[in-house]
């Protein structure tokens, strides 16, 4: 029996739904299949949007919009494109961490997504091919679940944040949603919640770690790179020292990529570079302190230290910039539990007269006078007056960033800290925080949320199929965001907005194809980035209508 229309309607990269014209419905033998009125797509995703608005919660109306991703890929990013920043703490954080919590229960479609078990090893090659199902695929957003957002390890239900990860991707960047996979590496869970829930639809067991979690890492970054030649493998969410050590030992031989090192370091830099163009200053002239040295803070870290290094200067001289706080106070050579990320960056107790005292942020900002204050520590209301004023104190133009998130989890309020500093502070949030009045100044707060830059990273690397991504192009993307800030406006953010993504995403990724051909890093014959990244960036038009 011909099923030619069935298949179409229920494949979302190929199904157009109202929108077929009757030619095509007769073609693919649709007759009688859908309503007689044939619709636009602009008609379609006004329709959607007024359904959406009449959804109550935010879960609602994230469910809603899933609904519509499984359906007609098309028509989602259509609609996506068209409200981005009401569609993104929708789509993705923060609401997508409850959808995370309660996937197994909500469950309906696997969004075709890719679910390894490190239990049967042997059929990652099968899976992935399935789950591609003969799709050219060029992005593999992965995942093993251990470390989501702020809410911790969810297991196998991690597979929505590579789902959502994608979703912006596209929407930022224009990466055509047919060439993308989410993956998710099930190795198991440590959530006590999870393994006493028998709906839970992951493995029962434990996390297994060491040699059998590398290996089976390994496995899979060999099979997609089989599969998928050009790749490029974005790592999210990984416990911090799995993901530190993944990166370092992959990211010399492939194109990849970890957001919660790397992405977040970008864009943080980015934020530096628009703070330090407002108060006409040099990045090494600058004291750095990481409060919550944990996977973010020390990427962070690392990212501004490469800069350094790009900027001249030795490595062992570029360490000095930098203190790193965390729940045992700053941290020392000789300080139990150090992680391989940290051992860089930790102090000597002789370069204090009383090092013993350093156990609280308190003591180490007044101890060490920071130009730079940043917070990864989910530690709520951490950046006290006291503390911020004392900051202010010893530098003109404190650049103070309060990164944790959700919002009960951010180390201080951007009203407060402008308040705190007459102004004087340059602030980024890792929350969308609303416009501060003060003194007839309106202050711009600016969001260091990584969908600011690693779309357009990714896209960039894309184009010019990048052997690797390497610490120039990623100096480029902070650089290309940090320079569109405009340091002659009273208040202005130290970061573009995040409603204007899909706008400046092409400008990351332009510079960064740019200096990929520079260094002759890429692999197709395109001389000239901004072309490269034209012809592969897609728009949400039905197959028929694209130029």
């Amino acid at each position: 029996m011909d099923k030619i229309g069935q298949t179409r309607l229920n494949d979302p990269f190929l199904n157009r739904g109202t929108a077929y014209t009757k030619e095509q419905r007769e073609q693919y033998h649709l007759e009688g299949m859908l309503p007689p009125k044939q619709q636009t797509l602009e008609e379609q995703a006004r329709e959607v949007y007024l359904q959406y608005q009449e959804k109550k919660t935010n879960l609602e109306k994230r469910i809603f919009l899933m609904t519509v991703f499984n359906t007609n890929r098309v028509l989602f990013f259509k609609i996506f494109s068209e409200h981005v920043t009401e569609f993104m703490p929708i789509v993705y954080d923060p609401t997508i961490a409850e959808s995370i919590e309660n996937y197994s229960h909500l469950f309906v479609n696997p969004q075709n997504a890719a679910f390894l078990s490190i239990d049967e090893p042997d059929q990652i090659e099968a899976s992935l091919k399935n789950a591609a199902d003969g799709r050219d695929i060029k992005l593999i957003v992965v995942t093993d679940g251990e470390e989501i957002l702020g809410i911790g390890d969810w297991g196998t239900q991690g597979v929505d944040i590579s789902v959502g990860k994608l979703m912006v991707y596209t929407a930022a960047a224009g990466v055509d949603p047919a060439c993308v996979l989410p993956v998710v590496l099930d190795v198991g869970t440590n959530n006590e919640k999870l393994l006493n829930d028998s709906l839970y639809l992951g493995n029962h067991h434990r996390r297994i770690n060491g040699e059998p979690y590398y290996q089976f890492v390994d496995r899979f970054v060999q099979a997609v790179e089989k599969l998928f030649p050009g790749l490029y493998l974005h790592f999210e969410d990984f416990g911090r020292d799995n993901a530190d050590n993944l990166l370092k030992h992959y990211r010399g031989q492939i194109l990849t990529f970890n957001d919660d090192i790397q992405g977040t370091g970008v864009i943080v830099l980015a934020g530096i570079l628009g703070a330090l163009k407002i108060n006409r200053q040099k990045l090494t002239e600058q004291k750095y302190v990481c409060f919550g040295a944990g996977t973010a803070g020390t990427g962070i870290v690392e990212q501004v230290y490469a800069e350094m290094l790009q900027m001249g200067m030795k490595p062992d001289e570029a360490r000095k910039h930098f203190y790193l706080v965390d729940k045992q106070g700053l941290l020392f050579k000789d300080t139990p539990d150090l992680t391989p990320a940290q051992k860089p960056f930790v102090r000597k107790k002789a370069e204090f007269a009383h090092p013993e005292q350093l156990t609280d942020l308190k003591s180490v900002v007044q101890a060490v006078h920071p130009d730079i204050l940043v917070g990864t520590s989910t530690r709520s209301g951490a950046f006290t007056q006291e503390i911020v004023t004392e900051m202010a104190a010893h530098t003109e133009r404190p650049i103070i960033f309060p990164l944790s998130n959700p919002t009960q989890l951010a180390e201080a309020k951007a009203q407060d800290l402008i308040q705190w500093t007459k102004g004087k502070a340059l602030v980024a949030t890792g929350i969308p925080a609303d416009p501060v009045e003060y003194q007839g100044t309106k202050y711009e707060i600016g969001q260091a949320n990584n969908a600011l830059v690693y779309p357009g990273l990714g896209l960039g690397a894309l184009a010019v199929n990048a052997k690797i991504l390497s610490d120039e192009m990623i100096s480029v993307a902070a650089h290309s965001l940090g320079g569109i800030v405009d340091s002659s406006k009273p208040g202005a953010a130290v970061l573009p907005p995040v409603e204007k993504l899909n706008v400046f995403s092409q400008t990351v990724a332009k510079a960064v194809a740019n200096q990929a051909i520079k260094d002759h890093l890429n692999q197709n014959d395109y001389q000239d980035g901004e072309e490269a990244v034209q012809a592969l960036r897609w728009s949400p038009v039905y197959s028929d209508d694209r130029k």
